[in-house]
């Protein structure tokens, strides 16, 4: 296998009828694909300093540990709300049907701060954008916005570019 993509396995009809799902826990699983992944995932902010990478609620933190490993910078999760042990910020999002929540730490981030939001798939975009907005909340700058999968078709990639964030994505999915 040459490309990250093929180390995403397409689960026809999950978690609906109609759905194909993009799952990464195969790549996950491949040493030299999760390698290639992170080292991808990295390229395009090559020789820039990033103080924190956060991850987004739960793939995010697998990916997101591994980049600020690479990247020596500290890592903060975003969670679901109600997770978060400690005082935190929070910021509703829509979904398809109905609204969540995600949360940080208040201290997470200290103003200035650059910052590199990751997560495994750019769908609808909403818990992207929620993220972004807490890290602005205390004052982070955020440099970029990485994931592995891109699905354009539900508007995310549109979403976080409207805010003039930099997205890069390793592998895009047309279609639904």
């Amino acid at each position: 296998m040459t490309e990250v993509k093929d180390y995403i396995r397409t689960i026809p009809d999950f978690p609906h009828e109609g759905i194909l799902f993009r799952d990464v826990t195969t790549l996950f699983a491949s040493p030299r694909g999760f390698r290639m992944a992170i080292d991808q995932l990295l390229h395009p902010y090559s020789g820039m300093r990033f103080d924190k990478v956060v991850g987004l609620e739960a793939r995010g933190f697998i990916l997101g540990g591994a980049v600020a490993h690479q990247l020596s910078a500290g890592f903060v999760p975003i969670r679901k709300k109600g997770k978060l042990p400690a005082a935190t910020i929070g910021q509703a999002y829509q979904l398809e049907y109905g609204e969540a929540e995600v949360e940080i730490h208040d201290d997470a981030i200290e103003p200035g701060e650059k910052i590199l939001l990751v997560d495994d798939l750019l769908a609808t975009g909403g818990t992207a954008e929620a993220g972004v907005k807490l890290i602005e909340k205390l004052g982070g700058e955020v440099i970029g916005c990485a994931f592995i999968v891109d699905l354009p078709d539900l508007g995310g990639r549109a979403k976080l570019e409207s805010l003039d964030m930099d997205v890069h994505a390793l592998c895009v999915y047309e279609g639904l």
